[in-house]
């Protein structure tokens, strides 16, 4: 039982991080979104992800926290926090390193594949990697309740899988991407359970074989 309560308190500990991470996370792209939008969008044009420009590659890591308009950044935020936090809630550090991956494996995806000299920014590559994760996590961690959830993130957001298809206007190619690097992140910040020590053998029955060992 005490164990179990232990369990419970790490949990409730890891959401609470959780939650004030993703409230960092919006409150950094919301506040570089006003010198952005002062500047008439050139932080966005300058550090978003260039395709296939070799010096732009650096870019792959600030383009996600840039956006090229109001409507863009709300557009995000709302999904991102949800899907964040659901990503999040288990433990923070592996969070951290799986939005690392995903921000990696959707930006270079995207700047290989995006028309070349197309200037791509905004965080929803990032969101559609964590929700690729979010659907996986729970077959890999064998949690039930992160398989639950996967399932109703799955019914209640099926109109977001529309947005891996090809579509005019839309970085599509880095929602694939991120999607894919959510579902591969599954299986590399899986659990990893840690096999129980072999029983020690009886002392007796070690007695016997090493005396049948030695011919006695």
């Amino acid at each position: 039982m005490e164990t179990e309560g232990r369990t419970a308190e790490i949990m409730v500990d890891e959401a609470r991080k959780a939650f004030w991470v993703m409230v960092g996370f919006l409150a950094l792209i919301w506040a570089l979104h006003i010198p952005n939008w002062l500047s008439g969008y050139e932080l966005a044009y300058e550090h978003g992800r260039v395709a296939r420009d070799l010096s732009s590659l650096p870019d792959i890591v600030s383009a996600p926290f840039l956006h090229w308009s109001w409507e863009h950044l709300q557009a995000n935020s709302g999904p991102l926090f949800i899907f964040g936090f659901l990503a999040a809630y288990r433990g923070v550090a592996k969070f951290l390193g799986m939005t690392g991956f995903v921000i990696a494996i959707s930006g270079f995806g995207a700047w290989l594949t995006v028309e070349a000299g197309t200037t791509s920014a905004g965080a929803s590559s990032v969101l559609f990697g964590y929700f690729g994760y979010i659907l996986v996590r729970g077959l890999f961690d064998r949690h039930l309740i992160d398989i639950v959830v996967g399932v109703v993130m799955a019914l209640c957001f099926t109109p977001t899988f529309t947005g891996l298809l090809p579509q005019e206007g839309i970085g599509w190619q880095s929602h694939l991407f991120g999607f894919l690097a959510g579902l591969v992140g599954g299986w590399l910040f899986r659990d990893r359970r840690k096999k129980a020590p072999a029983a020690p053998p009886d002392s007796r029955s070690a007695l016997l074989k090493e005396l049948d060992d030695l011919g006695l």
